[in-house]
């Protein structure tokens, strides 16, 4: 795991600029770092050593020194990709020389061959081209920037700040959308210009043009070959998917919950360490149940008790590695378990992206619950959310609401913040937002598809990219650690996004083929156990006078003033003290946009 940075213009002191760009961004490679620098092009890198710690050094050259990259990132097939690649010269032992020879041998295609997590840049002397990848589902991050016929990329956003050609602008489009989904779920950035490469996505740059392409879409090609089949085919996958991300030339640990996810990987892995982070209070911590599975497996397992003190002492370096406004309280609570973990470790093993792969959210099953209501005809269902939605947001309403708009044109993913109707409540610029605009590029292919597989579709394209990989790319990062997650896998994946609707949930659960596949190896009952993530206690907290204080500071603030209506916003933070009304997550995701705009535009 490491950060790259680079940059393609012809700029006074480039020596300086590129070293300042990937200085700011340390955290992601304390071990080393090293530059290529000549009339047009800049490049740096910094290291986590992981994998052949002598001989992986980069900027690394191929054999031919006509290529040179920096890459962020593991290849688990790098061995079995060298054998494909015998006809080409390799100085060392490690994965970064695979994806040169690779480039030499297969050009664009070559992505594609790879099995892991990265993100890179080849700069080619011999075309004067810069290829740059990402890959299948976004674990690793890959940004870009133009201005002044200068063109740049970073692992984070904030080694832009160190280019003079960059020019710091808050991009007041994504605002709204940020509000509903609770993260930036857009191909631009926060910051004017800057964009995410998409996952599956190359890059070129050449003669002063970017050229993008897509080398992998998320698709779904459901087989109905007999349940015990696809369990079985679920344990094969997972027992090889962990055996790859083992793969170290140092010791790895693993994050541990209480839930089925992360219990299958340390199950599977059986490694020496895990780590897992909780609160004071009970219902939000998972400590207990993790130690009953160590305890069971024979391991260690390191935890610690999350402070309200601790949590907001460190919310602005959390919100500063995030780049983002990000609404997630658990961003935090990763922070957290990722520096106890390193303390031991420099890899750990996580379990993201199984929800998403293997239907985990019990908003999935309302397909299956309530499959009566979905029976009324679409007109009546609509006529009826239309007119609930005049009324106060509050269970039942929500339903009839919720269940009376086609996917397509309302689902914005598991954890939706403020509804579309309120935005222009709280925002003083009215807006008409529709959901549509940002999940109907993913949902083109699926428009015959039942309702569950556009829901996936949307959050293995936004959630699962925007948020869940994000903070644990970023928290783990914060400190200097590398985190692994061997569900989001692409033969994993293969495996899940052939399961038919009825193996994913059903009346009585989720994740049904899964836990099936998980209990045959976890010793604990944490396959069955409901889903609770990294639960945080904002809403107590929020009640309690310092947290309410600074809060409504903020919200009263000259800046806030601007964009939103703050007499609403204190109503609602008064409403919620109170016990009125639980508005905890509308006003975090405000109180986090404030703070993150306070530390990279007014600080």
């Amino acid at each position: 795991m490491c950060g790259i940075v680079g940059f393609v213009g012809n700029t006074k002191n480039n020596k300086k600029i590129i070293k300042n760009m990937a200085d700011r961004i340390n955290h992601r490679g304390p071990d080393g770092e090293g530059y290529y620098i000549n009339d047009d092009i800049a490049l740096g890198h910094k290291r986590l050593s992981i994998i052949d710690l002598k001989g992986g050094a980069q900027p690394m050259f191929s054999y031919d020194d006509r290529l040179v990259i920096v890459f962020n990132g593991e290849i688990y097939n790098y061995k079995e990709l060298k054998e494909e690649l015998k006809e080409y010269t390799f100085n060392t032992n490690s994965d970064t020389e695979v994806i040169l020879n690779g480039y030499l041998k297969w050009k664009e295609e070559m992505p594609k061959h790879l099995r892991g997590m990265f993100a890179f840049a080849i700069y080619d002397k011999e075309e004067d081209i810069v290829f740059c990848a990402r890959d299948y589902f976004g674990i690793k991050p890959f940004y870009y920037y133009e201005n002044n016929k200068t063109f740049m990329f970073a692992s984070e956003i904030k080694a832009f700040l160190e280019h003079p050609d960059f020019k710091k602008e808050m991009n007041e489009e994504v605002l709204s959308s940020y509000l509903v989904f609770g993260f930036n779920p857009r191909e631009e950035s926060f910051f004017k210009g800057v964009k995410e490469l998409k996952p599956g996505c190359t890059l070129t740059y050449k003669d002063g043009k970017i050229n993008v392409k897509r080398y992998f879409e998320i698709d779904f090609n459901t087989k109905k070959d007999g349940y015990d089949k696809a369990v079985d085919n679920i344990v094969n996958v997972m027992d090889e998917s962990v055996k790859y991300h083992m793969v170290s030339d140092v010791e790895v640990g693993s994050f541990l919950s209480s839930g089925i996810d992360s219990s299958y990987i340390v199950s599977l892995a059986h490694p020496d360490k895990t780590y897992t982070v909780g609160y004071e209070n009970k219902k939000y911590s998972e400590i207990e149940y993790a130690k009953d599975l160590t305890d069971k497996l024979g391991i260690t397992n390191k935890s610690k008790i999350i402070t309200k003190e601790e949590y907001f002492n460190v919310l602005n370096d959390t919100i500063y590695h995030m780049d983002e406004p990000t609404e997630d309280p658990a961003i935090t609570a990763l922070y957290f378990v990722a520096k106890i973990a390193s303390e031991d470790v420099k890899v750990v093993l996580s379990g993201e992206g199984a929800d998403e792969f293997f239907g985990g959210y019990n908003y999935y099953r309302e397909e299956v619950d309530y499959q009566f209501y979905n029976k009324i005809p679409y007109f009546l269902r609509h006529t009826a959310s239309k007119f609930f939605s005049l009324f106060p947001s509050m269970r039942g309403v929500n339903f009839i609401v919720r269940r009376g708009e086609k996917v397509e044109n309302a689902y914005v993913g598991v954890s939706p913040v403020w509804g579309k109707n309120e935005i222009n409540k709280v925002l003083k610029k009215k807006e008409k937002f529709r959901a549509s605009d940002i999940t109907g590029k993913f949902l083109d292919k699926f428009k015959t598809r039942d309702n569950l597989t556009k829901m996936q579709a949307i959050d293995l394209n936004c959630w699962l990219v925007k948020d869940i990989l994000k903070k644990g790319d970023r928290m783990t990062m914060a400190h200097s650690i590398e985190a692994r997650v061997p569900f989001v896998d692409k033969e994993v994946f293969k495996i899940a996004s052939s399961l038919p609707t009825e193996y994913k949930v059903n009346k009585t659960n989720t994740k049904v083929a899964l836990r099936d596949a998980a209990k045959k190896v976890i010793p604990t009952e944490a396959y069955k156990k409901k889903k609770l993530g990294f639960p945080v206690p904002i809403r107590e907290w929020m009640k309690e006078e310092d947290v309410y204080s600074d809060i409504k500071s903020k919200f009263n603030s000259d800046f806030a003033n601007e964009y939103f209506n703050v007499k609403y916003l204190n109503k609602m933070l008064d409403n919620h003290v109170s016990g009125k009304k639980d508005n905890y997550r509308k006003l975090w995701s405000v109180y986090v946009f404030l703070k993150w705009h306070q530390i990279f535009f007014e600080n």
